[in-house]
């Protein structure tokens, strides 16, 4: 009986510690941190280019980070709208060239962590 109680208690931690991990693993996938220089440089930025995308950057980051504490209904829906307004604000400060190696960067950011469905 103290056996099959043990046997018990270690699933119940293994399991556990699995959600946790699947939890924390799950937000960090949401953490758009991005080297600014280097995306300045990809993206031939201009002085007043790079504070604007940055601003614009740091907003996005807020949201989507915000909705990694949400459910998946709830979270999909908040992650969608973050997309949606960063790529509408990144359209009036960056020209057509820089705009499209910016969703170039921007989907496949998205795809590698699994956010774009």
């Amino acid at each position: 009986m103290i056996m099959t109680l043990v046997a018990m208690l270690s699933m119940t931690t293994a399991f556990a510690e699995g959600e946790n991990t699947n939890a924390v693993n799950n937000v960090e996938a949401y953490k758009m941190d991005i080297n600014m220089d280097q995306l300045s440089k990809t993206l031939n930025l201009g002085i007043d280019q790079r504070e604007a995308v940055e601003n614009i950057h740091h907003v996005f980051n807020t949201e989507i980070t915000y909705a990694a504490k949400y459910g998946n209904n709830d979270r999909d829906a908040m992650v969608k709208r973050a997309i949606d307004t960063d790529v509408k604000r990144m359209r009036a400060v960056l020209n057509n060239d820089q705009m499209r190696t910016y969703l170039i960067l921007l989907n496949t950011t998205l795809n590698n962590r699994g956010l774009n469905k």
